[in-house]
């Protein structure tokens, strides 16, 4: 009996199998260090974003030297972060573009994602995969911050009964 439960378990936390779930780690993971050991830049999301930016805007903080100086190939690797995702939902699952969640919704949770990133001096892939991975105190307390307000979030909107 105490075999079936583990596996119910890990069944109904992975419905699609294990395998997608090990492999995008490994690659993000691979792709993250292989970055750094080239670079010595962490691969966050948001940094790529803020270079990505300094060809569009005049403001100073898009526009500093270690931005300019990389931007060429963070665009690109920005662009295949897009170009991936828009790849695997059009083509391998086209169902996952799928959602009951309003737009207003959606655009009000991307708003605060964009606060909480500033916030928090980086995204989720720069602190959740980089900063643990290198054992930063920051990024291992801002990663226990995000996951203790999702969750808290979670519970909070299940318990009031809203629906997308």
């Amino acid at each position: 009996m105490t075999t079936i439960v583990p596996s119910l378990i890990i069944a109904e936390s992975f419905p699609r199998g294990i395998l997608p779930y090990l492999l995008g780690g490994i690659l993000v993971g691979g792709g993250a260090a292989i970055i750094y050991l080239a670079t010595g830049i962490i691969a966050g999301a948001s940094t790529f974003l803020e270079s990505t930016l300094s060809y569009v805007s005049d403001v100073e903080r898009f526009n500093r030297f270690k931005y300019i100086r990389s931007r060429g190939w963070r665009v690109v690797f920005t662009a295949g972060i897009v170009s991936g995702a828009a790849v695997y939902g059009l083509v391998l699952d086209p169902g996952i573009w799928t959602t009951d969640v309003q737009w207003w919704r959606l655009l009000g949770g991307g708003f605060l994602v964009g606060i909480g990133t500033r916030l928090g001096k980086g995204c989720t892939s720069g602190h959740g995969v980089c900063g643990v991975g290198s054992f930063s105190i920051t990024s291992i307390v801002n990663v226990a911050t995000f996951l203790t307000v999702a969750i808290g979030t979670a519970q909070l909107v299940e318990a009031l009964g809203v629906s997308p």
